[in-house]
Formats: structure tokens, sequence, C-alpha cells
């Protein structure tokens, strides 16, 4: 029997007024305040994450059932970590979940730094690995709608691709060619370098592509997911999350962000589209002779 263990990595600023989902606010043409804008991002953050642990909790629970089964088993321990920046910020992200009350996992907190966010990630991704950890999957803090399925399945893969001697890559991208999940292996040949800093306009998807096409990394695809940068970006997470806490009443597994639904239902947000005048010719088809 032989002792892994992965981790979830939540790559995040604190929810600083200000700092964070800045085009949301009205300095930068959005319609909230910079407070209302950190106080939505804080309870995106507590969403992803507590929907993160319930994943992390059914995995290992699958696990703990697996090798009380067959002593043989590999045991696998999740992890759950916060990687956030500056260094004096890192009180703040601890304060403002402990001041929620209790988590249902521990919650290890990290600092990253570098000179670019590629540097910030790599350092974030080096720490876990440094302390013996196989495989890292990392989410970002600002995804209400991230699926608990993305991420069992992600380490699913990453341990697959490993039992076949082959270290992979997994991803999910988000609607702007970006990504909203990204994982790998302590032995997959790749990093972040050049991913999200680089100066000839290739998008970050992208980048991970010619990654592992150049490596010959085998890798695993997840449906895309939205973050919430812009206010049409949150617009539609307003009508998925209003689908997505629907749907839970037949589909027990699906995460509800209900802090980040309730946050918009008390600032009486909703969502309109324009009339859409637009005919459909097919009416007139049959009258074509």
């Amino acid at each position: 029997m032989a002792e892994k263990k992965h981790a979830l990595l939540i790559f995040s600023k604190a929810p600083q007024p200000g700092k964070v989902k800045t085009r949301l606010t009205r300095k930068y043409g959005g319609f909230l305040s910079d407070e209302q804008a950190a106080e939505f991002f804080k309870m995106c953050l507590f969403d992803v994450c507590e929907g993160a642990m319930h994943a992390l909790m059914q995995l290992q629970a699958e696990n703990d059932a697996l090798v009380a089964e067959d002593p043989t088993a590999d045991k696998i321990t999740y992890d759950f970590f916060i990687s956030t920046t500056p260094a004096e910020n890192m009180e703040l992200m601890r304060k403002t979940f402990e001041d929620l009350g209790q988590w249902p996992m521990e919650i290890h907190y990290l600092v990253d730094k570098g000179a670019t966010f590629d540097d910030h990630f790599n350092y974030a991704f080096k720490q876990i690995f440094d302390m013996g950890y196989e495989s890292i999957v990392s989410v970002g803090g600002d995804i209400p709608t991230m699926p608990k399925s993305h991420i069992t399945q992600s380490f699913a893969w990453l341990d697959y691709f490993q039992s076949q001697g082959t270290p992979g890559f997994v991803q999910a991208p988000c609607q702007e060619c970006g990504t909203s999940l990204v994982g790998f292996s302590y032995n997959t040949p790749i990093d972040h370098t050049g991913i999200y800093y680089n100066m000839d306009g290739r998008p970050a998807l992208d980048g991970y592509i010619e990654k592992i096409q150049e490596a010959g990394i085998p890798s695993a695809y997840f449906s895309p997911i939205a973050d919430i940068d812009e206010a049409t970006d949150l617009a539609h997470a307003i009508s998925c999350m209003k689908a997505i806490a629907e749907a839970a009443k037949y589909q027990p597994d699906l995460h509800v962000p209900i802090r980040a639904m309730k946050w918009c239902e008390i600032m009486g947000l909703k969502v309109t589209t324009p009339p859409n005048e637009e005919h459909d010719p097919r009416q007139y088809i049959d009258e074509v002779e």
C-alpha cells in the first residue's frame, strides 16, 4: 500500500475594497461600490471553498472505504489550501474565514510571491509540491458555479495518468480563453511560465495547450465554467445559480452557491435582456410555392 497526498488550491486575493472585482465597480464602468464588489467577491470565495471542500470530503470518504475493504489499496489524503499575496494579507485572509465560523475542513494558508502572475502561481504550486503532495488542482475564487464533479474528476484523471506512467494535466476553460480550473502532478513536465504573462497576445488556454503538445503530456478537459469580471458575467452567473438551485432539488450532488445567490437577492439584482424583435423566417417557408 502506498500513501499519497493531493491538494486543492484556491489561488486568490484577499477580499479588500478596491482590490478585487474592480471591473464591477463604478470607477471602471460597473455599477457597484468598491465595498459592494469586495463583499460579493467574499461571498463567491466562500461558496467556491465550501463546494471544493465537499468535493474533497467525498473523495476522502471514497478512498477511506476502499482502503477499509482492500488494505493493499493506495491510501490518499486530500487537503485544502489557500494562497494569497502579499504576506501582510495572510492574516486578513485567515481572519476572513475564521470570522465565518467552523469550516468542514482544515484550511492551510500560503503566501505566494514573484514578479508576475505566472511567478506567483508557480511559487504556490512549488510550495505544495515541496511538502510531498503528488498532485494539485487549482480553481479560482470567483467561480461560484464551479461543479464539485469537475474537482473530483480532475483528481481521478491525474491519478489515472500517473498509474499509466505518464503524468498528466487537467483543465477547464473560463468564458474568455482563460482557465477556471487547472491541475497537474509533481512530475508533470509543465509549469505556468509564459501562460498568463506574455507579450504576444496568446490566450492562457492556448498557452497550456501548446505546452502539453510540445511535451507530449496527456490531458483531460472539462466543460467551461465562467468566472465573474464584468457585469455581463455577473448576469450570466445569476441565471446559472438560479438554474443550479432549481436542479439541485432533483440532483442532490450539485453544490448550490447560496451565499452569492443571497447577496444578489439582497442587492435586488435582476437579469434582463432587450426584447427580441427579430422574426424567424421559418414561419414563411410553407407559403413559398
